[in-house]
């Protein structure tokens, strides 16, 4: 997990880049205020796309908080933290979002690189609201493929680079 100093000076960069999380909107005016907790996700979408921001950047305190209290447990922070450090996320892709007052699915398309696997997590999650407070419960996930990813490979994020020019070492 990166030191809090150095993850407030990564914050502090991030502001006015357009946010990690594909919302067309700029960090600060997206996930920032989510993730420093001066204000709380008003949809299961926005939960879902400023948790994946927080992967991102290696947020992981802010994933722990952002789960259901009956799921904490069985998601420790540690673990969290490892797969957010061995992870470099690229793109987010919402399929479909629905809610009601209490109850939210959001179905999406993460892709990211893990070790030199290109690999997309599609899931179909699930959110509730604890205290007026929305939090993600649970997913199913579908399956994907993994795909290595030479270093002279063309990069699978679109750029048209070689991957040793894109995200290899990103």
């Amino acid at each position: 997990m990166l030191p809090i100093l150095d993850w407030v000076n990564n914050m502090a960069s991030l502001s006015d880049l357009p946010c990690l999380c594909n919302s067309k909107k700029s960090y600060a005016q997206c996930c920032e205020k989510l993730h420093l907790g001066t204000a709380y996700a008003t949809t299961p979408e926005q939960l879902m796309r400023s948790r994946y921001t927080a992967y991102a950047i290696k947020n992981a305190e802010y994933i722990y908080q952002t789960y259901a209290n009956e799921k904490q447990q069985e998601n420790p922070l540690n673990d969290i933290a490892e797969f957010a450090i061995s992870s470099r996320f690229i793109n987010l892709e919402i399929v479909m979002s629905d809610h009601n007052e209490y109850n939210g699915i959001v179905e999406f398309c993460a892709s990211y690189f893990y070790k030199d696997l290109f690999c997309k997590l599609h899931e179909k999650s699930r959110f509730i609201k604890e205290e007026n407070v929305w939090k993600y419960l649970d997913g199913e996930i579908f399956p994907t493929t993994e795909t290595h990813i030479g270093r002279n490979d063309t990069c699978p994020c679109g750029s048209g680079k070689k991957y040793k020019k894109c995200h290899m070492n990103a």
